[in-house]
C-alpha cells in the first residue's frame, strides 16, 4: 500500500481569529496523510482532529468520487462558521450528556453545556479541535492524544489512540484504544459525513439504508433518551429492510419532529462480542455501497438536518441540509446517567482497565 506524507494547505491562516476554540499553536505541526490500495481508492486524514478529510471511491462504472464532506485546507477546520464535525474524531464523550452532568462512585462532575443546556462530543475543544501526534504504522496511521484531568471537566489523564489502516477490500478500519489513571467516561467515534453520489451533491433522501437494530432510545425536545427503549415495528425508524431514507424523513412523529428529521441512537441486534454488521448504505445511480462493521452497542443515523447552507466544501459547492449523513458507532447518549440500569452497557473506564474497540467502513458497488 502507499503511503504519501504531506502537509495540509494553510493558505490565508496568517493572521486569521478562529471563531472556535483550538489548541493550535502552531499551524507546521499540522500533517495531512493519504493512504491509497491496490484498487485506487484513497483516503486521506489529517492529525487535526484525527479527521477523515476525504474518502475517494469509484462506482459501479469505476468513476472516482470523493465521497466525505471536507474543507481543502486547515483553515476550513478551523474557522468553520459552524461546527460540524466534519470528518473527526469526537469525545471524550461522542454525543450527548443531560445537562453536563454525571457522577462516578459518588463524585459529580460538570461539563461545558455547549448544546443548549446539554453536553455534546466533549465540550468546547474536544477531540475535534486538538493536534494529534501522527505516526505511520503498516498500511496505515496512528493518532495519539493525552487528554489532561480535568480538560473539559472530565476526570483522568487520558490517553487515546485512534489508528486508521486502509486495506485491499476497500476497509476503513478505526481502532480506538485508551487507558486511565482515574476512573472516567469514554465514548469516542468518527463523525464523517457521507454522501455517496458524491460530495457536494444535493441530497441524500434516495440513499437506501439498513439498520440491523430493532429497538432505539427515544430522546426528549434535547435529543437526551428518556430512558426508555421503543420497538421500530411500524414506525418511521424501522430500517431492519432497506428503506429509502426520504420515505419517512418527514412523518408526523414525535420523535422526527424532535429530530427533525433523524438524529436518533438504535440498539444494534447483536449476537454476542466481536465484530458485527451495524449498517448498509447504499445509493441507487453510482452504485456504490458502504457497510459499517462495529464492536460497539449502538449505531447513531444522522441525517444532517442541521447543515444550514453556510459551509462551503471541497466541491466548491455549498453543503445544503440533508446532503450527508453520519453513521456513527457508539454507546447510546447519556449512557453515564443511565449506569447500571438494564441494556446501558457501561461507559466508565478505570485505572488498569484498557478501552478497546473497532470500527469498520467498508465500501463496495452493486
Amino acid at each position: 500500500m502507499k503511503k504519501i506524507l504531506s502537509l495540509l494547505a494553510c493558505a490565508a491562516l496568517v493572521g486569521c481569529s478562529a471563531k472556535q476554540e483550538t489548541a493550535v499553536s502552531d499551524f507546521d505541526s499540522i500533517q495531512q496523510f493519504t493512504l491509497k490500495n491496490k484498487n485506487g481508492m484513497i483516503v486521506k486524514i489529517t492529525n487535526y482532529g484525527a479527521t477523515i478529510t476525504s474518502i475517494i471511491v469509484p462506482d459501479r462504472d469505476g468513476n472516482m468520487a470523493d465521497v466525505a464532506l471536507g474543507y481543502d485546507s486547515v483553515e476550513g477546520y478551523v474557522n468553520a462558521i459552524a461546527r460540524e464535525y466534519l470528518g473527526a474524531v469526537v469525545g471524550r464523550y461522542g454525543n450527548r450528556i443531560a445537562e453536563g452532568k454525571f457522577s462516578i462512585d459518588g463524585e459529580e462532575y460538570e461539563l461545558a453545556t455547549n448544546n443548549g443546556e446539554n453536553h455534546l462530543h466533549g465540550g468546547y475543544m474536544g477531540f475535534d479541535k486538538v493536534v494529534w501526534t501522527a505516526e505511520v504504522v503498516a498500511d496505515g496511521v496512528k493518532f495519539s492524544y493525552l487528554a489532561k484531568d480535568g480538560e473539559e471537566g472530565y476526570p483522568g489523564n487520558l490517553n487515546l489512540s485512534v489508528t486508521y489502516t486502509l486495506t485491499d477490500d476497500n476497509e476503513i478500519k478505526m481502532h480506538y484504544e485508551a487507558t486511565t489513571d482515574k476512573p472516567t467516561i469514554v465514548n469516542v467515534t468518527n463523525h464523517t459525513y457521507f454522501n455517496l453520489a458524491g460530495e457536494g451533491s444535493d441530497s441524500i433522501l434516495d440513499h437506501v439504508l439498513q439498520i440491523n437494530g430493532s429497538k432505539t432510545t427515544p430522546v426528549d425536545a434535547g435529543l437526551i433518551p428518556t430512558g426508555e427503549f421503543a420497538d421500530v415495528t411500524g414506525t418511521p425508524f424501522d430500517f431492519r429492510q432497506p428503506k429509502v431514507i426520504g420515505k419517512d424523513i418527514d412523518a408526523d412523529d414525535q420523535q422526527i419532529e424532535y429530530g427533525p428529521g433523524y438524529d436518533h441512537n438504535w440498539v444494534l441486534d447483536r449476537q454476542g462480542d466481536g465484530m458485527q454488521l451495524a449498517a448498509t448504505l447504499s445509493e441507487p445511480k453510482s452504485g456504490r455501497v458502504m457497510e459499517v462493521f462495529t464492536e460497539e452497542p449502538c449505531i447513531q443515523f444522522y441525517s444532517g438536518n442541521f447543515l444550514a447552507g453556510n459551509l462551503t466544501g471541497k466541491s466548491g459547492k455549498v453543503y445544503k441540509e440533508r446532503s450527508a449523513l453520519c453513521l456513527e458507532t457508539q454507546h447510546a447518549p447519556d449512557s453515564i446517567n443511565h449506569e447500571g440500569e438494564a441494556g446501558w452497557p457501561s461507559v466508565i473506564l478505570r485505572p488498569g482497565e484498557k478501552y478497546d474497540t473497532t470500527t469498520i467502513y467498508k465500501f463496495s458497488t452493486k
